[in-house]
């Protein structure tokens, strides 16, 4: 689909959505809404409403927050001693299928609150159905800003792109002495629009604007990129960010590298994919951000969330978006029970409350837009598997420049975690 064709879907659900909004928020028709507020029944089953890619482009990280999810739901079958119904929409990886996931989430199955995105595009098309519901949703990995911006029904378990943004930048400038950078981005995607943004806000605040020598576009499906990369490598850019969907960056990396174009390669959150790896393991200085990793586990939940995931996926790598799947549930849990009840706007106010919140993924704490103030991950490929580099804080200083510290290192450590007791 076109820029300008995905523009105008969006556009229409949104407007949809606040004609529903205009008239007065409620439900949609049949939706047999009780006096309580509620979907359904007020005495369960529970029922949490999950809209995930498992087929299209984005279909592996839809896959693997559902692995969590699942895991989660299997651990903690029960929320105020109702039983909890996980009910699975596809959105095949599209905004507009996404919008009617959503809907039909709402106005048919009569969720209590929903899971979901993987993707920020798709997180925003949903976020305008279940915002004029006033149904809540809590984001695993959608980072754009806009997707929780002027929506108080959306939180997010996972970071934000003007965090992991900055986090990319500091990385580049104080440990790979990166002195100019060149963006790629697809410019069909929320998310890489956002996150290449907030890199080139960052690194340029350090470096100044010409520091940014080079920028390129792509559309989302493209498997070409020799165009862009040529263009690039006439800056010959000390290190090259390009976030994206794991196939197109996959793909893309390996094409610089066949060019000769040896320069570091980074990225975002969505490269942590075996889809990416298969592409991106013969080469080396392959970097990105992302939310969790097994080797520095930052609660006492992180070692019970592993344990339980290997055991019930031998065969599987433990990885960042399963890890916010379950995050995702136990949010939800925590929030109705907090809540003490099944009512709409009850559930809103305990998760707008939530602080200190333990996680898998770190200890969760959301702000007035909904966002939580998360642990940065950073790993690089090395030796065909995804390893362990860095980590930095939320509280983290600005990026400093090299020249004046050659030496920094730009991963503050965190606080030990708060003691939890990890029984389902």
């Amino acid at each position: 689909m076109r820029r300008s064709q995905k523009l105008l879907v969006i556009l229409a659900i949104m407007a949809l959505a606040m004609s529903w909004l205009l008239a007065g928020c409620g439900p949609t028709e049949g939706s047999e809404e009780n006096a309580a507020g509620t979907w359904g029944s007020a005495d369960g089953p529970v029922k949490i409403g999950v809209f995930e890619p498992l087929t299209g482009v984005n279909a592996a990280g839809g896959e693997m927050t559902i692995q969590g999810i699942e895991l989660a739901r299997e651990l903690y079958p029960e929320i105020l001693g109702m039983p909890v119904e996980v009910i699975i929409a596809n959105t095949d990886s599209d905004p507009a299928t996404a919008a009617k996931a959503v809907q039909n989430l709402i106005s048919k199955e009569k969720v209590h609150i929903i899971i979901g995105s993987y993707g920020s595009t798709e997180a925003l098309a949903g976020g305008s159905i279940a915002r004029a519901n006033q149904v809540c949703i809590i984001g695993c990995s959608p980072t754009a800003p806009a997707v929780t911006l002027d929506n108080e029904c959306y939180f997010r378990v996972c970071f934000s792109d003007p965090f992991q943004g900055a986090v990319m930048a500091d990385f580049a400038i104080n440990t790979l002495n990166a002195e100019t950078a060149a963006v790629i981005r697809d410019v069909q995607n929320d998310y890489s629009v956002s996150l290449s943004g907030s890199f080139t806000e960052a690194f340029a605040a350090v470096k100044g604007e010409e520091a940014i020598v080079a920028t390129a576009n792509f559309n989302s499906g493209d498997t070409d990129f020799s165009a862009q990369l040529t263009e690039i490598n006439a800056h010959n850019p000390d290190i090259i960010f390009a976030p994206g969907n794991y196939a197109e960056c996959g793909a893309l990396i390996a094409q610089a590298r066949e060019l000769g174009m040896a320069m570091p390669m980074l990225g975002g959150d969505t490269w942590e994919a075996q889809e990416f790896l298969e592409q991106a393991a013969p080469w080396q200085d392959i970097y990105f951000s992302t939310h969790f990793t097994a080797e520095e586990p930052v609660t006492e939940i992180s070692a019970y969330f592993m344990e339980a995931f290997k055991a019930k996926y031998p065969e599987a790598s433990i990885n960042a978006f399963a890890a916010l799947g379950f995050d995702a549930y136990t949010l939800a849990k925590d929030a109705i029970e907090r809540a003490g009840s099944l009512e709409r706007s009850a559930i809103h106010d305990a998760l707008a409350a939530t602080t200190d919140f333990i996680g898998a993924t770190g200890i969760i704490t959301l702000d007035e837009n909904g966002d939580a103030a998360k642990t940065v991950i950073i790993k690089q490929v090395k030796d065909g598997q995804f390893v362990y580099v860095a980590k930095a804080e939320p509280t983290a200083a600005p990026a400093a420049d090299a020249s004046t510290d050659p030496d920094a290192d730009p991963a503050a450590e965190p606080a030990d975690p708060a003691a939890a007791e990890p029984t389902p």
